[in-house]
Protein backbone atom coordinates (compact mmCIF):
# COMPACT_ATOMS: atom_id res chain seq x y z
CA UNK A 1 0.00 0.00 0.00
CA UNK A 2 1.23 3.31 -0.82
CA UNK A 3 2.20 5.09 2.86
CA UNK A 4 0.34 8.28 2.07
CA UNK A 5 -3.16 8.15 1.56
CA UNK A 6 -5.27 10.26 2.20
CA UNK A 7 -7.15 12.27 4.70
CA UNK A 8 -10.60 11.30 3.14
CA UNK A 9 -13.28 10.14 6.49
CA UNK A 10 -14.66 6.28 5.28
CA UNK A 11 -18.55 8.36 5.79
CA UNK A 12 -17.45 10.61 2.59
CA UNK A 13 -15.99 7.42 0.20
CA UNK A 14 -18.57 5.37 1.33
CA UNK A 15 -21.69 8.66 -0.06
CA UNK A 16 -19.48 8.99 -3.20
CA UNK A 17 -19.25 5.46 -4.09
CA UNK A 18 -22.73 5.27 -3.52
CA UNK A 19 -23.57 7.82 -5.77
CA UNK A 20 -21.72 6.36 -8.27
CA UNK A 21 -24.95 4.03 -10.19
CA UNK A 22 -26.78 7.31 -10.54
CA UNK A 23 -24.61 9.60 -12.09
CA UNK A 24 -25.16 9.18 -16.40
CA UNK A 25 -22.24 8.75 -19.12
CA UNK A 26 -21.34 12.96 -19.09
CA UNK A 27 -20.99 12.81 -15.15
CA UNK A 28 -18.95 9.55 -15.39
CA UNK A 29 -16.47 10.85 -17.73
CA UNK A 30 -16.22 14.04 -16.28
CA UNK A 31 -15.47 12.13 -12.66
CA UNK A 32 -12.87 9.91 -15.05
CA UNK A 33 -11.14 13.64 -16.53
CA UNK A 34 -10.75 14.55 -12.61
CA UNK A 35 -9.04 11.63 -11.21
CA UNK A 36 -7.85 10.28 -13.89
CA UNK A 37 -6.40 13.45 -15.49
CA UNK A 38 -7.18 12.17 -19.12
CA UNK A 39 -10.11 11.62 -21.45
CA UNK A 40 -12.05 8.64 -20.66
CA UNK A 41 -11.13 5.42 -23.49
CA UNK A 42 -13.77 6.72 -26.38
CA UNK A 43 -16.12 3.28 -26.14
CA UNK A 44 -15.56 2.50 -22.59
CA UNK A 45 -19.25 1.11 -21.09
CA UNK A 46 -20.99 2.74 -18.43
CA UNK A 47 -20.39 0.06 -15.81
CA UNK A 48 -16.83 -0.01 -16.20
CA UNK A 49 -16.59 3.70 -15.95
CA UNK A 50 -17.82 3.38 -12.45
CA UNK A 51 -15.65 0.43 -11.85
CA UNK A 52 -12.42 2.21 -12.30
CA UNK A 53 -13.89 5.87 -11.10
CA UNK A 54 -14.74 3.79 -7.81
CA UNK A 55 -11.54 1.75 -7.86
CA UNK A 56 -9.58 5.35 -8.85
CA UNK A 57 -11.69 6.60 -5.15
CA UNK A 58 -10.98 3.78 -2.90
CA UNK A 59 -7.33 3.96 -3.97
CA UNK A 60 -6.80 7.89 -3.33
CA UNK A 61 -8.26 7.04 0.37
CA UNK A 62 -6.53 4.05 1.44
CA UNK A 63 -3.52 3.64 -1.04
CA UNK A 64 -2.77 1.74 -4.37
CA UNK A 65 -1.03 -1.41 -4.95
CA UNK A 66 2.65 -2.45 -3.18
CA UNK A 67 5.32 -2.09 -5.96
CA UNK A 68 6.09 -5.85 -5.47
CA UNK A 69 2.27 -6.38 -6.82
CA UNK A 70 2.53 -4.16 -9.25
CA UNK A 71 5.18 -5.47 -10.84
CA UNK A 72 3.94 -9.05 -10.48
CA UNK A 73 1.26 -7.54 -12.58
CA UNK A 74 2.97 -6.51 -15.00
CA UNK A 75 4.66 -9.65 -15.82
CA UNK A 76 1.82 -11.71 -16.26
CA UNK A 77 0.92 -8.82 -18.63
CA UNK A 78 3.71 -9.10 -20.54
CA UNK A 79 3.28 -12.75 -20.66
CA UNK A 80 0.00 -12.66 -21.93
CA UNK A 81 0.52 -11.09 -24.99
CA UNK A 82 0.74 -13.13 -28.38
CA UNK A 83 4.10 -13.48 -29.65
CA UNK A 84 5.30 -12.15 -32.83
CA UNK A 85 5.20 -13.80 -36.01
CA UNK A 86 9.13 -14.36 -35.34
CA UNK A 87 7.97 -16.80 -32.59
CA UNK A 88 6.61 -19.38 -35.08
CA UNK A 89 8.13 -18.46 -38.50
CA UNK A 90 6.15 -19.86 -41.76
CA UNK A 91 8.39 -21.26 -44.84
CA UNK A 92 7.98 -18.46 -47.89
CA UNK A 93 7.69 -20.55 -51.20
CA UNK A 94 8.68 -19.79 -54.78
CA UNK A 95 6.20 -20.35 -57.83
CA UNK A 96 6.89 -23.55 -58.77
CA UNK A 97 7.44 -25.34 -55.43
CA UNK A 98 5.41 -28.36 -54.88
CA UNK A 99 4.20 -30.03 -51.28
CA UNK A 100 3.22 -33.70 -51.06
CA UNK A 101 1.06 -34.20 -47.98
CA UNK A 102 0.13 -37.55 -47.01
CA UNK A 103 -3.14 -37.64 -45.55
CA UNK A 104 -5.27 -40.90 -44.33
CA UNK A 105 -2.96 -43.13 -46.95
CA UNK A 106 -3.52 -40.93 -49.62
CA UNK A 107 -0.61 -38.65 -51.30
CA UNK A 108 -1.45 -34.88 -51.88
CA UNK A 109 0.30 -33.03 -54.64
CA UNK A 110 0.46 -29.24 -54.32
CA UNK A 111 2.20 -26.72 -56.68
CA UNK A 112 2.80 -23.15 -55.45
CA UNK A 113 1.05 -20.43 -57.94
CA UNK A 114 2.18 -16.82 -57.96
CA UNK A 115 -1.26 -16.45 -56.65
CA UNK A 116 -2.59 -19.39 -55.18
CA UNK A 117 -1.68 -22.58 -55.52
CA UNK A 118 -2.75 -25.96 -58.00
CA UNK A 119 -4.40 -29.04 -56.32
CA UNK A 120 -5.82 -31.94 -58.54
CA UNK A 121 -6.07 -29.50 -62.24
CA UNK A 122 -7.60 -26.77 -60.17
CA UNK A 123 -6.29 -23.44 -58.56
CA UNK A 124 -7.23 -22.40 -55.65
CA UNK A 125 -6.54 -19.11 -53.05
CA UNK A 126 -4.68 -20.63 -50.34
CA UNK A 127 -3.00 -23.80 -48.89
CA UNK A 128 -6.16 -23.46 -46.05
CA UNK A 129 -8.27 -23.87 -48.83
CA UNK A 130 -6.78 -27.07 -50.33
CA UNK A 131 -6.47 -28.82 -46.30
CA UNK A 132 -9.74 -28.07 -46.20
CA UNK A 133 -10.69 -29.76 -49.15
CA UNK A 134 -8.24 -32.78 -48.14
CA UNK A 135 -9.82 -33.05 -44.49
CA UNK A 136 -13.58 -32.31 -45.16
CA UNK A 137 -12.02 -29.63 -41.65
CA UNK A 138 -10.72 -26.08 -41.38
CA UNK A 139 -6.89 -26.24 -41.37
CA UNK A 140 -3.94 -23.52 -41.32
CA UNK A 141 -2.71 -24.54 -44.68
CA UNK A 142 0.80 -23.86 -43.96
CA UNK A 143 0.70 -25.69 -40.60
CA UNK A 144 -1.18 -28.71 -42.06
CA UNK A 145 1.76 -29.01 -45.35
CA UNK A 146 4.82 -28.41 -42.55
CA UNK A 147 5.42 -24.98 -43.28
CA UNK A 148 5.13 -23.76 -39.58
CA UNK A 149 5.69 -25.21 -36.30
CA UNK A 150 2.48 -25.63 -34.22
CA UNK A 151 2.32 -23.34 -31.60
CA UNK A 152 4.79 -23.69 -28.88
CA UNK A 153 7.10 -26.34 -31.13
CA UNK A 154 10.11 -25.55 -33.12
CA UNK A 155 10.34 -26.63 -36.84
CA UNK A 156 12.04 -30.11 -35.78
CA UNK A 157 9.51 -31.03 -33.36
CA UNK A 158 10.96 -30.00 -30.31
CA UNK A 159 9.67 -27.92 -27.74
Amino acid sequence: MKSNPSDVEPDELYDELASLPALGPERLKERWRILYRTEPPPRISEDLLRRAIAYRLQERAFGGLKLSTRRLLQRIAEDARPRSSAATPTRKLSAGAVLIREWQGTSHQVTVLEDGVLFRGKRHRSLSEVARKITGNRWSGPLFFGLKAPVGENHDGTR
